[in-house]
């Protein structure tokens, strides 16, 4: 196990380059098996999960090339084996193999996914997906058997508009018989990357980034490339931060258009952000309103960022709060919190913050991946050292996040955790 020390209080100033988008890179990778030659992924972050699916990729025989942010995965000599818990359980984005895997071979074998433990995260839309295209989906032991003899298009409606669900759908329906239709599919910019991945190796895929999807089954799908998008929960962290610690604090390699929600929110607070060449500027205020916030699909405020903005929030004078819509438990965060002089209480499904309180370091951990920035972004703000135990969480999601975070005058280190 790992963990982060962090000596509090330093203004920082400088650019943060944001990576390619983790909830993008976890569908790209399982999607370039579908690739009948090779296909090549640029900016792909520098991150656990990454290595992960890695791991999973060689497992199945699919030849990978690392270099830089670049992969290449040649998935012709594949062998469709049972991808077991041990690897499984490392991220929660391998269920896209799922999807990659019926839509190649008509035949999956997989554990149960890992990943962050914040609530109950069900696929049963995904297997309705599935199950529409003529699936057949049995559980033995801790792992699912997914069969088709053939896959044929169908009309899908989705209860609850799902990124993982979307994804893995398009995913199988690719080289189905006919055309599939997702409706009330998920809207987010990751899932537009992945389709424009696919429609590169030559899928017929129209209406991604709206609420209807349509896919057309291909036969075959040939070479492609693809550029990870930018990540906006990254870079979305970021800006926060400099909300709080920044004086000609740039962050540059985002894509505005994907951030309106959080920067909507931060004017309303009165953080200062000024346009600059290929990125943002933040220059931190002493204090700043409270806001309320309600987590919701994109393009809502996102979910990923509301642990990080509740660090943010402790600096505002008056209460905030926070009602989280998308996930049942996502508030590891608060008591650690709490244990640096922060004034947060939960009812029920909302945080309730009450500042300006100044933040003293203190020895905490984190519990899932966002939770871990929130408690960076805390213990940067705050007066003295603060330890971060299992920071794995946080390595999972942010890449190369201590080496960015010193470029700029953070005094952070991480280390082994003996």
């Amino acid at each position: 196990m790992k963990k982060i020390i962090i000596n509090g209080g330093k203004t920082l100033s400088g650019t943060i380059h944001v990576s390619g988008a983790k909830n993008s890179a976890v569908a790209l990778l399982p999607a370039a098996i579908l690739c009948d030659e090779v296909a090549t992924i640029y900016n792909v972050p520098n991150i656990s999960d990454t290595y992960a699916l890695i791991d999973i990729l060689n497992l199945l025989n699919v030849k990978t090339t690392y270099k830089e942010d670049e992969i290449s995965v040649d998935a012709s000599n594949l062998e469709n084996k049972l991808i077991g818990e041990e690897l499984c359980s490392k991220l929660r984005g391998s269920y896209y193999f799922m999807g990659a895997l019926l839509g190649k071979n008509k035949k999956v074998e997989i554990a149960f996914p890992g990943g962050c433990d914040f609530g109950e995260r069900k696929i049963d839309l995904h297997f309705k997906g599935f199950e529409s295209l003529g699936a057949k989906i049995e559980t033995k032991d801790n792992y699912f058997l997914i069969t088709a003899n053939k896959l044929v298009g169908a009309e899908i409606y989705l209860d609850i508009a799902s990124v993982g669900a979307t994804i893995n759908i398009m995913l199988a329906a690719v080289k189905a018989e006919g055309v599939t239709i997702i409706n009330n599919a998920a809207k987010e910019p990751e899932i537009v990357n992945v389709a424009t991945f696919l429609n590169n190796m030559g899928a017929k895929i129209t209406g991604a980034g709206t609420s209807s999807i349509k896919i057309e089954g291909v036969k075959q799908l040939h070479h492609a490339i693809v550029e990870v998008i930018p990540d906006r929960i990254e870079a979305g962290t970021y800006l926060i931060l400099g909300a709080m610690l920044g004086k000609n604090f740039v962050v540059d390699n985002l894509i505005e258009e994907h951030l309106k929600a959080l920067l909507s929110k931060l004017k309303d607070m009165g953080v200062n952000i000024l346009r600059v060449k290929n990125g943002l500027e933040v220059n931190c205020k002493p204090s700043y309103k409270p806001i309320n916030i309600k987590t919701l699909p994109y393009p809502g405020f996102p979910t990923d960022l509301a642990q990080p903005m509740t660090t943010l929030l402790t600096q505002c004078w008056g209460t905030s709060f926070i009602e989280e819509t998308i996930y049942s438990s996502r508030m590891g965060h608060v008591s650690e919190l709490n244990k640096m002089n922060a004034k947060i209480k939960i009812n029920g499904s909302t945080t309730i913050i009450t500042g300006q309180t100044k933040l003293n370091g203190a020895n905490i951990k984190a519990t899932d991946l966002r939770a871990g920035a929130s408690l960076i972004l805390a213990g940067l703000n705050a007066s003295g050292k603060t330890t971060i135990k299992n920071a794995e969480y946080i390595l999972r999601g942010y890449s190369d996040i201590i080496l960015k975070l010193k470029n700029v005058g953070a005094d952070i280190e991480i280390i082994e955790d003996n």
